[in-house]
């Protein structure tokens, strides 16, 4: 009678709570209407097959090596670090606030009862490091997980950027971080994080690092089908693995959700990063293994135990003792001499005491000073850039646009056409250029005039004179315009054409040094009107009788 009334009442304590689950599960909280979602590049297409294909059409770019920077960074982002290979994630908007898009490389998801209450299960963690899971698109051809996006990119892209310099209580702080997530994973029904590493933590907009990537892996692991991922030969399916465990790299087939014990080694690997930050599995000196190499003397461990386990260098300057000890025994070869993450809660938090003290504020405050003055650093290197370019575009529009007039365009003044009552034109062509031409190659003519005209280039120099334009054989410069000089416009273009005729003298033509060229020139003074003329490749131009004149004089002077 005893035992009925224990069953009894245990039945009707449990059942609601049984009742309660279920309707949570059949609820489907995380179930995200595709429609809702908004991709920032416009395209609400989504993907377009399953697999990589369909992982492209989200926009994502890989890059692998030193300087895969940018990881987790969305195209809008781009500007703020420098960077040459990149892989974006694609952002969108859903229901009002900015998330990161990640592919299902699967062309249709089913869902049943394990999948729907580890989907469950995700959309309840909350924790300040780890990045919120918002939901999932489960509908033809837009699978894809939705997460809370953080825009400063990957711990990875932080590391990998020498303009951001990380001092001995940041390295901490970011340490701390990744332990805090990590401690509250392996305390909660996901059990283990199974893939972590430097590109799966992510840095928020307050420089908080939060852990991403956990969970799910019956969704977020390729399928069989996709070759890309699967390929065994390619640098980045090893590289992937130089924070796998070496028990998990001897089993095979691995869980997909790693062990405890095996993320404790990842986290080591990941300190290493931080504390050297030259990239996963830093070797010093001039060993170049590629990863397929390390991977294999790490999986294969020390030939009776008469060697050290084949470990990442740690070199005498590092500076941080205690932390270099803690990692030590985070990648111990036996996966039970190392500590669990509880355990090492309790030692970072030890270790950095003196910058995780009760007020949460100020350790706040203090990394965002830090970045502020990374960034403060970060502005004037580009600032001095930009300045550097700018002086270099003004330079070259001085080369094709008189001074004043490209000084007003500019400023985005409109320039004005100009009368000028006193200036002389000058014009010249190479006599016998036509018949020169036609024996001539194509190339060969090109290196005549280069050659000429650079020549000419370097006399004009010399006096105030201003070149309008060169069209085949034809040189033509102004002397009186845009800087007005009184009536000294003839005596400089006078003396400049004595100069170019004495030039042409002794102007050797490369593929046919024997022959000598002969100039024609045309002088004339008078009134002219110069503006700029045209949006796209505008060009200052001269009009009126006074062009035209000194035009005729050249062509109808005797060759």
């Amino acid at each position: 009678m005893f035992f009925l009334f224990c069953f009894e009442l245990l039945h009707n304590t449990l059942h609601p709570r049984h009742y309660k689950e279920e309707a949570e599960i059949a609820s489907m909280t995380w179930k995200v209407a595709w429609s809702d979602v908004v991709l920032f590049n416009g395209d609400r297409t989504g993907r377009a097959s399953a697999g990589p294909a369909g992982a492209a059409k989200f926009g994502s770019r890989l890059s692998i090596g030193r300087n895969s920077i940018l990881s987790n960074l969305s195209n809008e982002m781009v500007g703020n670090f420098a960077s040459d290979k990149q892989l974006f994630i694609q952002t969108a908007n859903y229901k009002g606030m900015i998330v990161a898009v990640k592919p299902i490389p699967r062309s249709k998801v089913e869902l049943n009862r394990p999948l729907l209450l580890e989907l469950k299960r995700m959309k309840d963690v909350t924790h300040d490091h780890l990045v919120r899971f918002i939901g999932a698109s489960v509908s033809t051809p837009h699978c894809c997980l939705l997460t809370e996006y953080c825009p400063r990119g990957s711990l990875e892209d932080i590391l990998e950027n020498d303009q951001i310099q990380l001092d001995a209580m940041f390295r901490r702080s970011l340490i701390h971080d990744i332990v805090k997530a990590m401690a509250y994973i392996h305390s909660s029904e996901i059990r283990s994080h199974g893939n972590l590493k430097s590109s799966n933590c992510v840095v928020d907009s307050r420089f908080v690092l939060k852990v991403t990537d956990f969970g799910l892996h019956s969704l977020r692991l390729p399928t069989d089908e996709d070759d890309a991922a699967n390929d065994h030969s390619s640098y980045a399916y090893w590289k992937r693995k130089l924070w796998t465990a070496p028990e998990l790299l001897r089993m095979e087939h691995p869980l997909p959700e790693g062990t405890p014990k095996g993320d404790v080694y990842s986290f080591a690997i990941i300190t290493h990063e931080i504390l050297v930050r030259h990239g996963p599995f830093y070797l010093a000196g001039d060993n170049d293994l590629s990863p397929r190499e390390i991977i294999g003397h790490v999986k294969n461990g020390p030939p009776h135990g008469n060697k050290p386990p084949f470990r990442p260098s740690i070199e005498d300057d590092l500076g941080d003792e205690q932390v270099v000890q803690m990692m030590k025994r985070c990648w111990m070869e036996d996966p039970n001499e190392r500590p669990d993450f509880q355990v090492l809660k309790a030692t970072i938090r030890r270790l950095n005491k003196d910058n995780e003290s009760g007020n949460i504020l100020d350790n706040l405050l203090s990394r965002m000073e830090l970045y502020a003055n990374n960034l403060e650093q970060l502005v004037e290197e580009r600032t001095a850039d930009y300045l550097e370019e700018k002086q270099r575009c003004e330079e070259l529009l001085y080369q094709l646009l008189p001074k004043p007039v490209a000084s007003q365009l500019i400023a985005g003044q409109s320039v004005l056409a100009e009368t000028f009552d006193n200036v002389t034109i000058y014009f010249s062509d190479i006599v016998g250029f036509t018949a020169l031409s036609a024996e001539s190659a194509p190339l060969q003519v090109v290196d005549l005039l280069n050659d000429l005209y650079t020549c000419f280039d370097s006399i004009i120099e010399n006096f105030d004179v201003y070149k309008v334009e060169t069209i085949g054989d034809a040189y033509m410069v102004v002397s009186g315009l845009p800087v007005r000089n009184g009536n000294l416009h003839a005596r400089e273009i006078a003396r400049m054409s004595l100069r170019l005729l004495q030039a042409v003298g002794h102007f050797r033509i490369r593929h046919r040094p024997n022959e000598q060229l002969k100039l024609r020139i045309g002088l004339h003074s008078g009134p002219v009107v110069a503006g700029v003329v045209g949006l796209k490749m505008p060009r200052y131009c001269l009009f009126g009788d006074t062009v035209n004149t000194a035009s005729r004089m050249e062509s109808h002077g005797l060759g």
